[in-house]
């Protein structure tokens, strides 16, 4: 009897501490609703981007991604964020998609205006850039130093046969 006892108050100790973890875990990740106001902005791409994804001005988290949807006429992303309702968004502010490194996140970067007037709940940010293609970048370069080597190579190399026919041969 002693043994069943022992082992229910175990099991319950083992619960209570997954318990505990699991509130802290919701709580530092940001993920309880601070009752903020929506915003939205259009991008040409949102790579890496999806629901849940933070918000930030001035590296500082300030909103969290709640949407994302596809303009089926202009083939673009919206996507769609809760702002905290204590932070103002200039109306002339910019929005980017940042990299938090080569191998880390995506996140949503505002830069703020100098604007007097702010958006409103259910606004747009309306000057957006999207993610970078980091591997067409990098193909590009390599593409374009590879074609420019050997052409000037061949260009600056010595020609001792010149073709039949070309200035500065005799026939």
């Amino acid at each position: 009897m002693t043994n069943s006892l022992v082992e229910t108050l175990i099991g319950a100790l083992v619960i209570a501490v997954a318990a505990v973890f699991l509130v802290y875990a919701y709580s530092s990740a940001g993920m309880t609703h601070a009752g903020g106001y929506p915003l939205s902005a259009v991008f040409s791409r949102a790579d890496g981007i999806t629901t849940g994804t933070d918000v930030r001005i001035a590296g500082i988290k300030v909103g969290t991604v709640t949407a994302l949807a596809l303009d089926q006429k202009l083939y673009q992303a919206k996507v769609d964020f809760d702002i905290a309702s204590d932070v103002k968004v200039p109306d002339d502010s910019q929005i980017k998609v940042a990299s938090e490194g080569l191998l880390g996140g995506n996140y949503l970067a505002i830069e703020p205006g100098g604007s007097e007037t702010y958006l409103k709940s259910g606004g747009q940010i309306e000057y957006t850039q999207g993610t970078i293609d980091l591997m067409s970048l990098v193909s590009k370069a390599l593409f374009s130093t590879a074609g420019k080597s050997s052409s000037d190579s061949s260009a600056t190399a010595p020609s001792g046969n010149a073709p039949a026919g070309s200035p500065g041969t005799s026939p």
